[in-house]
Formats: C-alpha cells, structure tokens, sequence
C-alpha cells in the first residue's frame, strides 16, 4: 500500500433522475480532485435511487458497457480519480446492487451486493463474489449496506488482499422533520459508526458512506412508512485501528464530503502489532461457519 488521499460523498440519489445524479457526482469529483483526492466513494444506488418498484428494472443498465458507465469513465478521466458509484445492473433480465469502480484509465470492476435486506430482495438478485481491485496506490474490496452486517464479508475481502474498505450504503430511516432532523441524522451515524469493527478485525482503512436525503416515493408504500427511500446520511473514514479519521457534519441531512489520508505508516503499524488478527487466525477451527442455520 501507498499514501492515498481518499473521500467518502453522501449525496441524493433522486429516483429515476439518472443525470441529474450523474452531474451531482461530477460536481462532487471536481471539488475532491480540488483537494487533492484520488479515490471518492458514492453511495449505494447513488445513480438510480433506491427504487423498490418495476421502474428499477425499467432503468436498470448494463455494467460495463452501458450509457452510465461510459459517463463515469468519462468523469474519472477528466479528473483523474478513481470512483466508486451504486446503481442497478441489468444482465439477463436480472437486476444486481451494483458498485462500479472506474478510474482514469477507465473500467476498472464491480461488487454485487450479495445479501438482499427486507424488500430488496423483490427487485435484485444477490451477487456471488467479493472481489478485490487494485487500484495503483492500494487493494479495494466493497461491502454493500446490510452486507456491512456480515463479517465474514469483511474477512474473504482482507484474506483476498483488500487494504481498504468502500462501504456504500443507503440505510433507510423513515422520515424527519425540521425539529427530528438532527436526531435522526445522528442515529444514522452512530450505526454507521458500528462498522469501524471491520476495521479493527482486519486491520483496513474503511470509508463508508450512506445516501443523504429524501429521494422520492415508492407508490405502493404509504408515505411514512419505513422503507420509502429516505436516508439519513452520514460518511466516516477510519483507520485500521478503529480510530475516526474524518466525518461528515451532522446537524443537517442533505450532501457533503469528509476528506482523508490514508497513511502507509498507519497500515504499517497496525498490521505490525503482535496481535494483528490475521496472523493469530485458527482457520481449522472455523468448519461450522460453513454450515447451514438450523432450527434447536
């Protein structure tokens, strides 16, 4: 690994406003590659919105290939910055979560989202494999939302080389109010926050980041049901240590950015300390993960 400057973006993902999304992103690019950032992280179904209704596989595209990519390839180049952004993936009339990772030379890869969470499953099919990019500077493994919740996701990624975590989500919260506001942000961060653990368990940076705003309604849900498409926001960088490195403002839901670097010595430090779990791991111990959950 090598000194990268990364950030993690929340913003909106407007349902089914494909390029109003998409210059939002590249607005978002240009001021980071301002900074000095090589690496920016969207959140989950940033370009499609997280639509749980027919028009998700009306707008779904292909990945790579498609009209979508071709502009975010487009953008990475210009900017010379790597990006990862969500969308919805259409192969064989199937619908994927997907994270596509693109940089200045082009296409670089994708992460299906491989746990569907409630309602998601009724629209997407869930992926079968956890990648690993390497992207110059360092390996980048993704961990999509509800996958966050499964540490064995964490894991197969750092066994397979990933230094850092790109953790795109779009939690939903219900909706706010003026007064709720601040509260409901906060609560978002403070979950999102649960998953510096990954961090600590295998010693990675992570920039994680969630959807920030209400992106619309889904007809078939009352308005202020639960999973309507509206997100709390909240982005964090930590280290490999679990120490917080940057983070959004939380007073108001709507876009913003945290900025980072992630350092060689910090990597070197923690994957140098003498219980570094990696290196303690009794792998011959572990055959019941592999077994089904069955009723007692």
């Amino acid at each position: 690994m090598q000194t990268i400057r990364v950030a993690g973006v929340q913003m909106n993902g407007y349902l089914g406003q494909v390029d109003q999304n998409l210059n939002e992103v590249e607005n978002w690019v240009k001021k980071a590659a301002n900074q000095g950032v090589e690496l920016v992280l969207f959140p989950e179904l940033a370009i499609h919105g997280h639509w749980m209704a027919e028009e998700c596989w009306s707008v779904a595209e292909q990945v790579p290939g498609g009209p979508i990519c071709v502009r975010l390839e487009k953008i990475a180049r210009d900017y010379n910055v790597v990006i990862s952004v969500g969308l919805s993936e259409k192969e064989n009339d199937l619908i994927f979560n997907c994270q596509v990772l693109v940089g200045p030379k082009g296409y670089i890869g994708k992460s299906r989202k491989i746990h569907m969470s409630e309602d998601e499953g009724l629209m997407y099919v869930g992926g079968n494999a956890m990648p690993v990019y390497d992207i110059g500077k360092c390996r980048v493994g993704t961990i999509i939302c509800y996958d966050a919740l499964y540490p064995e996701v964490g894991r197969v990624l750092s066994l397979n080389g990933a230094e850092v975590f790109l953790m795109a989500s779009a939690g939903r919260s219900g909706p706010w109010n003026e007064k709720t506001e601040e509260t409901v942000a906060l609560k978002a961060k403070e979950q999102l926050s649960s998953y510096r653990f990954r961090c600590i368990e295998n010693g990675v940076f992570a920039v994680i980041t969630n959807q920030a705003g209400m992106s619309g309604t889904v007809d078939f849900y009352r308005p202020e049901y639960r999973r309507q498409p509206y997100h709390a926001g909240g982005t964090l960088i930590f280290g490999p240590d679990g120490e917080l490195l940057a983070q959004s403002q939380t007073k108001k839901i709507e876009p913003d950015m945290a900025v980072a670097d992630l350092t060689v010595e910090r990597m070197a430090k923690a994957r140098g300390n003498t219980n570094f779990t990696l290196r303690k791991r009794r792998p011959e111990l572990y055959q019941d993960l592999t077994k089904p959950v069955t009723e007692k």
